[in-house]
């Protein structure tokens, strides 16, 4: 793994093995950027399972002015820890299940990444809080992965979808609000 672009192009991240780990492929994280690009500038982003932290960290690298990262697993928070280290960023990260970071994050974010385990159906229910919350800035994006067909729950619409191969990426925004 590597980050792709910006001030920290090629250089390499720590990462680990293992079973259940499944990080991004480089192929989907260059078109994924390719299209947020835009929106990086001065972005607060929010990683919600971060595992090593590449999604975060190509945020930073591209510009984006602060990166809050989650993860429940203590291994991965060590491997972020020494990506940090090795690019010299201080970030906030907790150690929570992904309600339980979005019941404790303060603030909005322009970006907000949910990468969880496959295995893992949360979209509804990590949706559902971060509006509860108003944890998504006017016009900011999720950015949702996942190997199934999935809907956009209420109060959210697709801003757009990707597939590749398995791997499908939803960027989900807020619907307005009509009274």
């Amino acid at each position: 793994m590597r980050i792709i672009a910006g001030k920290y192009r090629g250089r390499a991240l720590a990462s680990f093995r293992g079973q259940e780990i499944r990080p991004t492929a480089d192929r989907v994280k260059e078109s994924l950027f390719q299209i947020l690009s835009a929106r990086l500038a001065n972005a607060r982003v929010l990683d919600l399972f971060c595992g090593s932290g590449a999604l975060g960290l190509e945020c930073l690298s591209r510009g984006a002015r602060e990166a809050v990262f989650n993860d429940v697993s203590e291994e991965s928070l060590a491997v972020l820890k020494k990506n940090l280290a090795a690019l010299g960023e201080s970030c906030r990260a907790y150690r929570l299940g992904y309600e339980d970071c979005l019941k404790s994050v303060t603030g909005t974010f322009e970006l907000i990444f949910c990468d969880p385990p496959y295995r893992e159906d949360c979209m509804g229910r990590a949706l559902a809080l971060i509006k509860e919350r108003r944890l998504l800035s006017g016009g900011g994006l999720v950015i949702f992965e996942s190997e199934r067909e999935e809907s956009a729950p209420a109060g959210f619409e697709f801003a757009d979808r990707r597939n590749y191969g398995r791997t499908k990426i939803y960027m989900l925004r807020e619907t307005e609000v009509t009274s």
